[in-house]
């Protein structure tokens, strides 16, 4: 398997490991953000319900950007093309003439 088939399954593996989780922690981080994310619980009879503070959807919103940056970074340096190497500069000068 050469290195740009490495690539393109690296970058798709972190594509459905991290980017689809960091879009769905994103879209749930802009509800809990905005107030709207209501919650009901109920133990041994006791109910409760509220909503979730926003703090935890601004955390979310930026763990989702982590999430989302990790397929864009793994795709940049599998699948880049590096540079040529330099020319070895150590050669001795051809006499003037």
């Amino acid at each position: 398997m050469d290195n740009k088939t490495k690539g393109i399954v690296a970058t798709v593996a972190s594509v459905i490991l991290c980017g689809c989780p960091g879009l769905f922690f994103c879209i749930f981080g802009a509800f809990t953000a905005s107030g709207n994310m209501p919650f009901n619980t109920e133990l041994n009879g006791v109910s409760n319900s509220g909503t979730l503070p926003p703090t935890a959807g601004f955390v979310l919103i930026c763990l989702s950007l982590i999430f989302i940056a990790i397929p864009i970074v793994v795709g940049f340096f599998t699948l880049r093309t590096k540079p040529a190497a330099a020319p070895d500069n150590n050669q001795p000068l051809p006499p003037a003439s």
